[in-house]
């Protein structure tokens, strides 16, 4: 990380602090670690090689979080490190989420100011992950080695339409929140940048639903979390 302030981890942790786009700045201190969880924060796979390389000189399995994207969609970043990673080590194992329901935050502004949510393709249904799901997946693939060589594709236990997210931030809050559908011209318009794919993506998940597995389960041995779990969880951030 580039600030140990902004970390917010107990004392015991050991931080270290580096630049991902200056590899050789933080290498020697990676020496002799067993395993590594590793996110890349850019939406373009341009300087991931020198990264890879780099780890896999200095550090043991890699633990890359990916998205569920990355099986079908080869062009995407999440594959392209993916390939990367491949290609300079054989330990490794491949996190691919699905949408986090964190996602469902771009909304909070509106419901905090309103009782509506006006967004884009309100039948489309997401398999949502809640991330304490996704850490407790990294857990175990950082600590076990039966994980190694894996491509995880984590979800939620059920897929809800955007609509039915917002009933479920409704009862979160003890509103009644509704939603209203608006063109895709208009949230290209208020999202200045969003790739067309993203909104292709949604639009995709009108007819074909998100996929739905039991990964999180099988690994850590429990269900994993529902929406409305979250939904409560994060309730006050959308009060």
């Amino acid at each position: 990380m580039r600030d140990r302030a902004d970390a917010h981890l107990p004392d015991a942790v050991e931080l270290v602090s580096g630049d991902i786009r200056d590899p050789a700045g933080f290498a020697q201190q990676l020496d002799k670690i067993d395993a590594l969880f590793l996110l890349w924060p850019f939406l373009s796979s341009e300087g991931v090689q020198e990264l890879i390389q780099m780890l896999a000189r200095h550090t043991g399995r890699i633990v890359y979080l990916s998205a569920e994207a990355a099986a079908h969609r080869s062009s995407s970043f999440w594959a392209q490190v993916e390939l990367a990673i491949e290609r300079y080590t054989d330990d490794w194992t491949f996190l691919r989420p699905t949408g986090f329901a964190a996602n469902t935050l771009m909304w909070a502004n509106q419901i905090r100011t309103a009782d509506v949510v006006r967004w884009v393709y309100g039948k489309a249904a997401r398999s949502l992950i809640d991330e304490r799901d996704i850490a407790a997946v990294a857990v175990q693939a950082l600590t076990d080695e039966e994980h190694c060589g894996a491509r995880y594709t984590l979800t939620g236990p059920q897929a809800l339409t955007q609509i039915e997210q917002v009933r479920e931030l409704g009862k979160a809050i003890g509103r009644t929140l509704r939603w209203e559908e608006i063109s895709r011209k208009e949230i290209a318009q208020q999202l200045a940048g969003i790739p067309a794919t993203a909104l292709d993506t949604w639009a995709s998940f009108v007819d074909r639903p998100e996929t739905v597995t039991k990964t999180v389960a099988a690994i850590t041995h429990r269900p994993a979390r529902p929406f409305s779990e979250w939904a409560e969880k994060h309730a006050d951030q959308f009060r």
